[in-house]
């Protein structure tokens, strides 16, 4: 850090006045990071200083030996960014010195080696550690929890009392707006291009060598506007909307790419695997309030070295034996992997619900780990864009064709790993029947409202379509925002039993219920097989649009069928419920081959 200090001294009466100074800090990405007195103040405390030693990819150096930065930098790095965003938005000074501290500030939770950590928490719910008496399986609620509090010493609470009068109401608001609430201070932090984002793919690019991830942060810039409080991609309908829509695509693809090379990496895939797998031996070692009183320890004073010692220290000699294969540089080779182009609809929709489930994930690898002799891992796609709106009152989706190709793309991504010295015979079948079993298990426990959603379409096909000889009239629900709207009203008005099954969530910040998890819920079902989505375009005003439609695909058909053994009462109640305003509901109809729709291996695209 450069200590430029530019000092100003006036003597008056003896007493001497220093101005404050700005520190300069030097970054192999933005260059000259700038900071003010209580910005300095705060990177000089304990919790930020932690960060440096928490490396921002974890073990991937193991992989890319270059890619040994730090959360420490990449808070650096955002604040940074999030100057520079807040500044272009035209924010008032406060508010930008409130962004660039919600940047600075937004990792501040991270557990040492994150993700391992993380995984742990969310296969073992048993676990997790209570904050303010609610289970934190990750670490915004430790984030928040720590910004709130402001251990950053008394200097920077003088400081913040004298700039902006209440250091509590400060950091509160801080913490806010590092979970990504108070639009739109918040989207800069946490949204589809957002700081962060900006600054981990220049900066995972620049030290691991992999250039996927580049991004042009001046053309980023320059697509974002303010629009009804929110922020908005610039342009309606000209010149500037198609550059704004271009620079927000190469971002969201430059993402998605990044995580293929580097989180997707199979010898990557393999040291999380055996590493999740020491840490868990470690922790079970241990009764349940030991572990939930470590754990909260693990993010809010370790360090990498710190975990890793902890687990050599409490773990057994297979714990202590993958750390020492970690460190040689001697992962677990690849036995067989298996993804979207390899596995059925079937399978693919149900190890996409196993994944989201940390228990049932849990529960599928360790059975699967047993039979076979290898670690297994399911991953699965992130980073679906799904609130970027443009000026003209639409998602991006909407208007980007890449942009929702990249959904489709992000969405079907799936795949099953196992890790072995060996090479196991790896039956798909037997892979299929114990995720089966499992599924089954869950669903006499609790409700998984994605399928929800598949009932609500096997609900409404089976209402609506109609069988004359060799044709089915199969019907195609119009508009996603009849989906939206109806699924908030049968949560609402249904017995206790739907409002369990379809456990959506929604704003009315768009002129409608909008849920960004049904949203994605729906792609899920689409990128696997389940239903078919059709765009059609329509004249409104002399404006073009487009709709989303909506078929239940055969597979979908198969595989609703099982969910609705466990389901049978609420799938009475949906159909009761849909019945009762079925001269309502926005749908046309298809004419398929009855024996083409049905068959099990049958195409599902309109004929």
């Amino acid at each position: 850090m450069n200590d430029q200090k530019n000092r100003r001294t006036i003597s008056h009466n003896k007493a001497i006045f220093v101005s404050e100074a700005r520190e300069v800090i030097r970054d192999p990405v933005h260059g000259s990071i700038s900071t003010d007195p209580l910005e300095w103040q705060i990177i000089r405390s304990r919790p930020v200083q932690r960060l440096k030693g928490i490396k921002q990819l974890g073990l991937v150096e193991a992989v890319y030996p270059g890619a040994n930065h730090t959360r420490f930098e990449h808070s650096l790095g955002t604040m940074h960014m999030a100057g520079r965003m807040a500044e272009h938005l035209g924010l008032s000074s406060e508010e930008v010195r409130k962004v660039r501290l919600a940047g600075l500030l937004h990792d501040l939770g991270h557990s040492a080696l994150s993700h391992a950590v993380e995984g742990v928490l969310g296969r073992n719910p048993e676990v997790q550690p209570l904050l303010k008496g609610k289970r934190a399986s990750g670490h915004e609620e430790f984030t928040q929890d720590i910004i709130s509090c402001h251990p950053f010493g008394q200097e920077a609470i003088r400081i913040a009392e004298r700039d902006f009068g209440d250091a509590d109401k400060l950091f509160a608001e801080v913490a806010d707006i590092a979970r990504g609430r108070i639009p739109p201070l918040g989207q800069i932090i946490v949204g589809d291009l957002d700081a962060d984002r900006v600054d981990f793919l220049l900066r995972d690019s620049h030290h691991s060598g992999v250039s996927l991830g580049l991004v042009d942060t001046d053309q980023i810039l320059q697509s974002l506007t303010i629009c009804k409080g929110r922020i908005v991609l610039v342009g309606q309908g000209d010149y500037r909307a198609e550059m704004s829509q271009t620079a927000a695509e190469s971002m969201l693809i430059a993402r998605a790419h990044h995580y293929n090379a580097l989180i997707y990496h199979p010898s990557v895939q393999s040291i999380r695997a055996m590493l999740l797998t020491a840490l868990e031996n470690a922790l079970s070692r241990m009764n349940e309030d030991d572990a939930k009183r470590r754990i909260e320890l693990f993010f809010r004073e370790y360090t990498d070295p710190d975990l890793l010692r902890f687990i050599w220290e409490k773990g057994d000699d297979v714990s202590r034996d993958l750390l020492q294969r970690i460190k040689f540089g001697q992962e677990i080779p690849l036995a067989a992997r298996f993804d979207h182009r390899s596995l059925a609809p079937d399978i693919r929709m149900a190890l996409s619900t196993i994944y989201r489930h940390g228990r049932m994930r849990k529960l599928f690898e360790d059975t699967l780990c047993k039979k076979y002799g290898a670690l297994v891992s399911i991953t699965a796609g992130s980073g679906v864009p799904r609130s970027m709106r443009t000026q003209a009152d639409s998602f991006l989706y909407d208007e980007s064709a890449l942009a929702a190709g990249l959904v489709k793309s992000l969405t079907r991504q799936i795949a099953i790993s196992f890790f072995s010295d060996d090479r196991p015979e790896i039956s798909l079948d037997e892979v299929m029947e114990q995720a089966a079993k499992l599924l089954s298990f869950i669903r006499s426990e609790s409700y998984l409202p994605i399928d929800g959603l598949l009932l609500l379409f096997y609900a409404l096909h089976n209402m609506l379509s109609e069988i004359y000889g060799e044709k089915i009239l199969v019907p195609r629900i119009r508009n996603i925002t009849w989906l939206y709207r109806t699924v908030a009203r049968l949560r609402d008005l249904g017995p206790g039993g739907l409002s369990g099954l379809l456990d959506y969530s929604f704003h009315s910040e768009y002129g409608f219920p909008y849920s960004e998890r049904l949203f994605e819920d729906i792609q899920i079902l689409v990128a696997n097989g389940m239903i078919y989505q059709d765009q059609r375009h329509y004249e409104i005003r002399g404006q073009w649009l487009q709709r989303y439609e909506y078929m239940l695909t055969a597979e979908g058909i198969s595989y609703a069928k099982e969910v609705v053994l466990s389901y049978s009462k609420e799938h009475e109640m949906l159909q009761i419920l849909l019945k009762q305003d079925k001269h309502t509901i926005p749908f046309d109809v298809v004419s398929l081959n009855l024996k083409r729709y049905s068959g099990a291996k049958a195409s599902t695209t309109p004929a």
